[in-house]
């Protein structure tokens, strides 16, 4: 078995919160290997239409993500929170090769293993056009909101 991934269930409000701060702070790495690590072996996904299963698949999918989605950056709120189970929302912003920005809205669903790792997600994602003007997400790419940096409800989004 491979090393835990606190916290792990059952999750506490404060507990659900660290959880979901590193989550983003993994996701803002954009390293699609540090991040697939927070997934069991066997994980399964849905991702707006797209269905992935495994680590293997999971490499994949963001690679090809993060290779499209440029300058990403991340911010993820608790929304709710259960024994094994937190849902979140979240936005990122990133641009594609042609320089268009976008802000992507979602809701996620996870369920984990007992050892902290994720064994179920599921994201329902809009997109929104927006101008590079309009953007809110303003830190160092590829690395964390930094703790100063407003969260979503903040920012009113």
């Amino acid at each position: 078995m491979s090393h835990p991934m606190p916290p792990a269930p059952p999750f506490t409000v404060d507990t659900a919160i660290a959880k979901v701060r590193r989550a983003e702070d993994g996701w803002n790495s954009r390293d699609p290997e540090r991040v697939s690590l927070a997934y069991t072996a066997d994980c399964h996904w849905r991702n707006r239409s797209e269905f992935i299963r495994g680590r293997t698949e999971i490499v994949g999918f963001l690679t090809r993500k993060w290779q499209a989605e440029l300058d990403y950056r991340l911010i993820k709120e608790l929304w709710a929170f259960g024994e094994d189970r937190i849902a979140v929302r979240f936005a990122y912003e990133w641009h594609n090769a042609a320089g268009d920005w976008f802000r992507s809205y979602g809701n996620e669903n996870w369920e984990f293993a007992l050892d902290g790792r994720m064994r179920r997600r599921l994201a329902s994602i809009n997109d929104l056009a927006i101008l590079g003007s309009d953007r809110r997400f303003f830190w160092d790419a590829a690395g964390p909101r930094p703790a100063d940096h407003p969260g979503l409800s903040d920012l009113d989004l």
